[in-house]
């Protein structure tokens, strides 16, 4: 059993893929080629958003925001404690400070009682000016962005939404990469839109912003690529990718239904035994995980032997709360306490999943888990 099953989906879609590919090749337009531009196109139509500048992945597509908002020395960014390095990462990469916040136990988002106390000790207690907060949709489901942009406009914030896991999920009927001030997703393989290597995109109703990062990801050319106006980044998203995710966006509502049918599956018969996924009433998840909390440290890895035994892989995202990352220390500030990511590192666990699993394979997931718990 795999756990995000590539094969799968592409034998399913194999002519269309090849057929974008090789129109690639035989065009030999590999970089900045015209598929780049049809795929910002409707990336953006899809998000309902202006403007839409793909990149070289997610990471990038991050700091880029970043850039265009000038966020940089003296400033705070405020960021989620549970979620992938690179949404903190980015943070001192532009020379700014991360302020890691805790999570709500049950969404896994950034909880806003946490947030709101870390901007304010920020504000009050040190010299640092509070700018961004980013708001990940954590394993595909959108954030609470009402009270988050609240929050962020009684201080005069900004709202990065960090869309890596969550594009084509939706929030209050808007879809995601449109409810941040910038947005941004990711094109990992593993992602609900992923191409076959890495890539990434930013989202953005602001025709400042957009000229701006338009810029900055080509080694901040102005004219043409030769007449360099800023400092910028090499991130561009190659034409192959470009194509891969054209044809991909031809059946991506439809994995998103097979997905939300594939989890649905799962929880019927897990609620009983562990945690399952909590989707708020509002919400619409893009799946790209699904992500179960065990009792303890000690039950989770039973769960993970049990599970390999019977040869079905598992993952744990993720191991090791930001806040305690090597990399940050001396470099952040600890405004509050993380007890509840810290609790949420030691038991959560993700089970396969995607959009191509047979009910014979869930059942059997759902069957060792139950055997490892009792």
């Amino acid at each position: 059993m795999e756990f995000r099953d590539l094969k799968r989906q592409y034998q399913a879609h194999r002519q269309a893929i090849d057929d974008a590919m090789q129109e690639v090749i035989r065009g030999t337009h590999f970089i900045g080629g015209p598929q780049v531009g049809q795929l910002e196109e409707r990336l953006a139509a899809f998000a309902g958003v202006k403007h839409c500048i793909a990149c070289g992945n997610g990471t990038d597509a991050l700091q880029l925001a970043l850039m265009a908002w000038k966020i940089g020395e003296g400033d705070a960014v405020f960021v989620p404690d549970f979620t992938f390095f690179s949404s903190g990462e980015v943070v001192p990469l532009v020379g700014a400070v991360p302020v890691f916040v805790d999570v709500d136990p049950l969404t896994y988002n950034i909880d806003c009682n946490s947030l709101e106390k870390a901007v304010e000790f920020v504000a009050q207690r040190t010299a640092y000016q509070p700018k961004a907060i980013v708001a990940v949709d954590l394993f595909g489901q959108p954030a609470e962005y009402d009270r988050i942009r609240a929050i962020a406009d009684r201080y005069d914030m900004l709202v990065l939404e960090d869309a890596a896991q969550s594009f084509g999920g939706l929030w209050k009927e808007k879809r995601t990469c449109s409810l941040g001030d910038i947005s941004t997703t990711s094109f990992f393989p593993s992602k609900p839109l992923g191409c076959y290597g890495d890539g990434g995109a930013v989202f953005t109703d602001n025709d400042v912003w957009a000229e701006r990062l338009r810029s900055l990801h080509v080694h901040g050319k102005g004219g043409d690529k030769y007449d360099n106006i800023r400092i910028g980044m090499n991130s561009r998203l190659d034409t192959l990718q470009a194509a891969v995710l054209l044809a991909k966006m031809d059946f991506l509502e439809e994995e998103l239904t097979a997905c939300a049918r594939v989890a649905d599956r799962y929880t019927a018969r897990l609620k009983d035994a562990v945690q399952t996924p909590h989707i708020l009433e509002d919400r619409y998840s893009a799946w790209a995980q699904y992500v179960v909390c065990l009792k303890d440290n000690e039950e989770r890895n039973r769960t993970i032997a049990c599970m390999k035994e019977a040869g079905i892989p598992s993952a744990v995202y993720y191991k090791k709360p930001m806040h305690l990352q090597t990399a940050f220390s001396g470099k952040q500030i600890e405004a509050v306490s993380c007890a509840v990511t810290e609790g949420i590192c030691k038991k959560c666990l993700a089970l396969p999943f995607h959009p191509y699993m047979e009910d014979a394979e869930i059942d059997a997931v759902c069957e060792s888990v139950k055997k490892a718990v009792g």
